[in-house]
């Protein structure tokens, strides 16, 4: 039976702002039933006492993690070659086997379906372990359980769904399919279709850059239900098993990193998927990918903070071994302030993600925000860490591990550690999505009582109501930002040494409130364009939010009851507990994490985002391509974007299974 598809407009489906932006805002959660320490973060209310103090695994969820985590730790170490699956560009099979048959595929599945239930917590460290052994390794399994079947499943689908599904991704491996080779985060765009015929859907489209598609078994699509009698119609998500016919894996993707990663392109030409298999509600399928991500980044930071502690080894071992000038060059000023920063940024990531871990465990706090925060910040600093490990290791440090230890050196993987990591600041939504998605969040409660004021289709009348309820919200919430604890000597006393930054937290956060506040009053509707000024109020926060973190952690992890750390490989932890040496190491971190707040404010309103604009669009123009004179190009001729028209496929399947 033939099946009839949506009309496109344009090439690639043209679809303005507008549409676009009713399209993602549809999608976003706009309810808070749950406190939330980032969302009081921006409104200048410094809510210490939802993190504070800092929140412990119970004594079964601590048990089920250690145990398994030694369990990892052992085989990561004894049966994984990293420098393998470097050199192959493939996680060999007998390690994906032997990582379902330890459980790793199943770590968030719960007990009844075959999986191991861990906590985000130790899920978290998990996929530290495993990202510091390979990061592609870790890739593959947060793929398959952050964004993949098993959590859309776990939180949306039907006691029927989870029955039939979750016991085969406990030793099954899955994906998630929404991009597209002209659609990332504008899905508005989505051109994959699912169209109704009888009890089934019949799914036509292309989808680009699918993580774990050449190995997977089950994944997740997302694709557009065309509105029609009894279908209200929508993007909606479905899972497909890999094994119904037309469907082809018509390229496994190499990238500067990550080079054992499985990832795809995959075309879809009338596959035939039951109705049973729709999650959720037709046109709800954004809303289900923006929930699954919500908690679902948290697996970036925890492989950013294995990089990060790596590095901070890498750089303590090399720095005293290496001598310039008569001394190790740890001891040098320059190599000193990089050695510093590597190792205070390590706390803060781990610190971050644990914190951000535990209190997506308790349930008691909308961690939206602090999820989306962790990821972004922690993407941008554990680049900057390894690029300053390499900077510390000179030309060893751009050299190859295997060249190293072919010319009789410890092969360290420094350079590969950039490449790998490079990734997490485009993975999941790229640093400037990120910057977006958060500062929509964070200037909520500006728009919600601005409404019809910033509305240009709105009337005379609409506007001026609109105008009298946000004088009311104003007029109660301006005098709460001009003083708080911060401005008092002996606030945050139990802290000792790290008192003063939290003061300087609480402090900075009324300030950001009140930027946000001038910002909406003076570009009111236009605020959403700024995206330099959006940017930094972002980063201003992720900065607050880490400094706040670390306080808690180095807090607890100096406290009577000991560290919160687990104990490591080879149950090291005892030995190696932080103590006092937490408080150090936070005072160091928030010192850092100070000169950046105060630049970042600084640059709100002293910068050069207007003439910036105005040059690119003279750039686009072709005013300056005189510059570009002198140079040959070296790319291999190809449209920028491939053509992903629906249809068959003409190429040769590359999908494979691991038995």
């Amino acid at each position: 039976m033939s099946q009839t598809r949506p009309a496109q407009t344009g090439r690639q489906g043209h679809v303005d702002e507008r549409t676009a932006r009713k399209v993602a805002e549809e999608a976003r959660e706009t309810e808070w039933r749950l406190p939330s320490f980032g969302k009081q973060l921006f409104l200048g209310d410094f809510r210490l006492d939802l993190i504070h103090p800092h929140p412990r695994p119970d004594g079964e969820a601590r048990g089920k993690g250690e145990e398994f985590l030694a369990r990892l730790t052992e085989f990561c170490a004894t049966k994984i070659d990293p420098a393998v699956i470097e050199r192959e560009s493939r996680i060999p099979d007998d390690v994906l086997r032997g990582l379902r048959d330890i459980g790793a595929l199943g770590m968030k599945i719960p007990e009844k379906y075959g999986g191991l239930g861990l906590s985000q917590l130790y899920y978290g460290r998990a996929l530290m372990v495993a990202g510091s052994v390979s990061p592609a390794l870790a890739a593959l399994l947060s793929a398959h359980q952050s964004i993949g079947v098993p959590q859309p499943v776990k939180m949306f689908g039907t006691p029927e769904q989870q029955d039939e599904w979750l016991p085969r991704c406990a030793r099954e491996i899955s994906a998630f399919l929404l991009t597209e080779p002209d659609v990332g985060s504008d899905p508005a765009r989505l051109r994959a279709t699912a169209v109704p015929d009888g009890d089934d859907y019949v799914l036509n489209g292309v989808k680009l850059w699918t993580t774990n598609g050449v190995v997977a078994d089950l994944v997740v699509v997302m694709a557009r239900v065309p509105k029609q009698d009894g279908h209200r119609g929508g993007i909606s998500a479905f899972v497909v098993d890999m094994s119904t016919p037309g469907i082809t894996v018509e390229n496994r993707n190499a990238f500067m990193g990550l080079r054992g990663i499985e990832n795809g392109v995959t075309r879809f030409h009338d596959v035939r998927v039951p109705k049973a298999n729709l999650i959720g509600k037709e046109g709800a399928g954004l809303k289900v990918a923006l929930t699954t991500l919500n908690t679902g980044r948290l697996s970036l930071p925890a492989i950013c903070a294995a990089g990060g502690k790596w590095a901070a080894k890498i750089a303590r071992e090399w720095s005293k071994e290496r001598v310039q000038w008569g001394r190790p060059v740890g001891e040098h000023e320059a190599v000193s302030r990089k050695i510093a920063f590597i190792a205070a940024t390590a706390y803060a990531m781990e610190a971050m993600l644990d914190l951000s871990g535990q209190l997506a465990d308790d349930e008691r706090n909308d961690i939206r925000i602090e999820a989306a925060l962790a990821k972004l910040w922690s993407s941008e600093m554990a680049c900057r860490a390894a690029d300053e490990l390499i900077q510390l290791r000179g030309g060893r440090g751009y050299e190859t591990a295997e060249s190293l230890a072919a010319r009789g050196e410890r092969g360290v993987p420094a350079e590969q550690l950039f490449r790998d990591l490079r990734i997490n600041r485009i993975f999941e939504g790229s640093t400037e999505i990120m910057h977006l998605l958060i500062a929509r969040e964070a200037v909520d409660a500006h728009l919600s009582v601005a409404g019809d004021i910033i509305d240009p289709d709105a009337s005379a009348g609409a506007k001026a109501r609109a105008a009298a309820k946000a004088g009311g919200f104003y007029a109660r919430w301006l005098p709460t930002l001009v003083t708080g604890a911060g401005q008092r000597p002996k606030s945050y006393a139990e802290f000792g040494a790290l008192a003063r930054h939290l003061r300087f937290v609480e402090r900075s956060s009324r300030k950001l409130a009140r930027s946000i506040f001038y910002a909406s009053g003076r570009w009111q509707g236009g605020l959403e364009r700024k995206q330099g000024f959006l940017g930094r109020m972002v980063d201003i926060g992720a900065e607050l939010f880490a400094m706040s973190a670390v306080c808690v952690r180095a807090h607890a992890d100096s406290s009577a009851d000991g560290p919160l750390a687990s104990a490591g490989p080879g149950g090291e932890g005892a030995a190696t507990a932080p103590g006092k040496s937490a408080v150090l190491l936070a005072d160091a971190f928030c010192r850092q994490a100070r000169v950046r707040v105060e630049e970042l404010f600084d640059g709100l309103w002293r910068n050069t985002d207007a003439m910036d604009v105005k040059l690119a669009r003279a750039v686009l123009n072709g005013d300056f391509a005189w510059v570009e004179e002198g140079v040959l190009d070296p790319s291999i001729p190809g449209p920028w974007i491939a053509p992903s028209e629906p249809g068959a496929s003409e190429k040769e399947d590359v999908h494979r299974t691991i038995g």
